[in-house]
């Protein structure tokens, strides 16, 4: 084989390799998608059930740099705490093993049948799940079909690649830095130690030189996390660095007891060819070094804190989102999640808005009314960036539901921009008011609060029969807007009695009016909002 065809062989192996691990993550989380975020945030509070999760987590990713972005993302929206991210990053880590082990697994000869039935089943348009199901067999396929073009250059190389790959085994920090780049190249652990598996299984190099890859391979790992990290918050920097703390102890650790662990992963390997070889070693490192930083938590975390520390301030309104993040919208069904967290905090801000406005109103306290206005315009905002992260959702494969879900959101989120806009509607009737000292007679005073009361009240309602999905609060809201309506026509009608029997003063009762109307048409989104729940 000469070298142009060596080099295909190789870049073509490695290409299809990668598809075939993204293809098989991609379906994978098709089929467990919408369980990752509830895993997440319900199932991480203990210790113990943080590692499950985090070994779920990597298996259905396939890659623990790729779960790792994942938590960046849910640190950043607060989801979980740093403590809580660290024992499912420990997981992460050793959910590796799974991945090396179906690759040690040597059943390249089978890849084109097994390709052949995951399309078979892609061809089931009108059943989702079975073309999900044919996806994951399909990535399956063309990861051992592009391990098996690998093998087949690396048997036919050039004398100078083999003499590489010797000089390798001899010098350990030349292996480690091997690994480093491989895995940076790769973007993947996983798909570095693959590689290493198939060459090594290949005999072009013995089992000791491996090691030193190895351990690089997931070094690599840990600095590409780093890079993901930039722009995050102050607590995923710290998880990522507890990241780097793991593989370089696990990688010291390994480095001094080389010889004692090596025994031990060779015995239990033994009848094993290298590529299982290889596995059993990773698994080795991982399950040592996972258990050793177990222990070693609250020393790590104390550590993360004194080497990364905040100097962040609080600002009175903080604009900009906190849930969403393009981490996420590889995974669709979490995005989503996170964009309707995204919509709740927008709605919390638009009822917290009301309440500025109206206190501003009825007290004329400048403090409030531009508290009111500022997070208006935090509402705009958000009403754009929400509207904008969900185009980019929907341009990824989505199921019926998961579209279906997007666009009533999307309306949600217009509604929700509308409330902002009618309380800010208030601010300008009070700032007419203190400007011409409009004066209320006590009855409309009476009846303004009483409609405010309502408003706030159907707007509250409205968000919770969203966060909960809760259909009898979205009853309560369609009943409590029927008698806002009600009460906009009474007191209206009260209003004019008043006007005829010279109680109220004509410029009183056009804000008496004009603020009853903005009141009605608050109760009139949450009623979409919660008509969205029912359906």
């Amino acid at each position: 084989m000469g070298s142009q065809d060596l080099i295909f062989h190789l870049v073509g192996g490695i290409a299809i390799f990668l598809f075939g691990i993204k293809y098989m993550s991609e379906g994978l989380q098709k089929v467990a998608g919408d369980r990752i975020r509830h895993l997440l945030a319900e199932y991480t509070v203990h210790p113990i059930f943080g590692v499950v999760v985090g070994i779920f987590v990597t298996m259905l990713f396939q890659n623990a740099t790729g779960a790792v972005i994942l938590l960046i993302g849910f640190m950043n929206a607060s989801i979980l705490s740093i403590r809580q991210a660290v024992y499912v990053l420990i997981g992460a880590n050793i959910g590796t093993i799974f991945t090396a082990f179906i690759v040690g697994i040597r059943i390249e000869d089978y890849a084109f049948p097994i390709v052949a039935v995951g399309v078979f089943l892609l061809l089931f348009q009108y059943y989702k799940r079975l073309q999900y199901i044919g996806q994951i067999i399909m990535g399956f396929g063309m990861l051992f079909l592009g391990l098996s073009l690998i093998r087949d250059g690396m048997q036919s190389s050039t004398d100078q690649i083999t003499q590489f790959l010797l000089n390798i085994s001899d010098e350990p920090t030349l292996g480690l830095l091997a690994g480093i780049v491989l895995s940076l190249l790769l973007t993947s652990s996983n798909a570095a130690i693959g590689v290493l598996q198939t060459i090594a299984n290949g005999g072009l190099i013995d089992y000791q030189g491996t090691i030193p890859i190895l351990l690089g391979s997931n070094l690599g790992a840990a600095i590409i996390a780093c890079i993901a990290v930039i722009g995050a918050s102050i607590k995923a920097k710290r998880v990522v660095f507890i990241n780097v703390i793991y593989y370089l102890l696990g990688t010291c650790l390994f480095f001094m007891l080389q010889r004692p662990l090596m025994n031990l992963c060779i015995w239990l390997g033994q009848a094993m060819n290298m590529k299982m070889l290889i596995a059993i070693t990773h698994g080795v490192f991982q399950l040592v070094t996972g258990i050793l930083c177990l222990v070693l938590v609250p020393m790590l975390l104390r550590f993360a804190q004194i080497v990364i520390q905040t100097h962040e301030t609080t600002a009175e309104v903080q604009f900009g989102a906190q849930f969403l993040d393009k981490r996420f919208l590889a995974t669709p069904s979490v995005a989503l999640g996170q964009a309707k967290n995204e919509t709740l905090r927008m709605g919390g801000i638009a009822r917290e808005t009301l309440t500025h406005a109206s206190k501003y109103f009825f007290e004329y306290d400048s403090r409030s009314a531009n508290l009111a206005l500022k997070k208006e315009a935090l509402v705009n905002e958000l009403d754009r960036l929400i509207t904008n992260y969900m185009v980019k959702i929907h341009q990824h494969d989505l199921t019926a539901g998961e579209s279906k879900k997007l666009t009533g959101l999307l309306q949600i989120v217009n509604d929700i921009e509308r409330i902002g806009d009618h309380a800010e509607n208030i601010v300008e009737l009070a700032d007419y008011c203190v400007r011409n000292r409009v004066q209320f007679s006590d009855v409309a005073t009476n009846q303004l609060h009483e409609m405010i009361d309502a408003a706030d009240w159907i707007v509250g309602r409205a968000l919770y029969a969203l966060e909960q999905h809760d259909r009898s609060a979205a009853a309560d809201v369609l009943g409590r807007e029927a008698d806002m309506d009600r009460m906009e026509v009474e007191f209206r009608t009260g209003h004019f009695k008043r006007l005829n029997e010279n109680q109220c003063r004509g410029n009183a009762g056009a804000i008496f009016l004009d603020l009853l109307s903005n009141l009605e048409r608050i109760g009139d989104h949450s009623k979409n909002i919660a008509e969205h729940i029912l359906k």
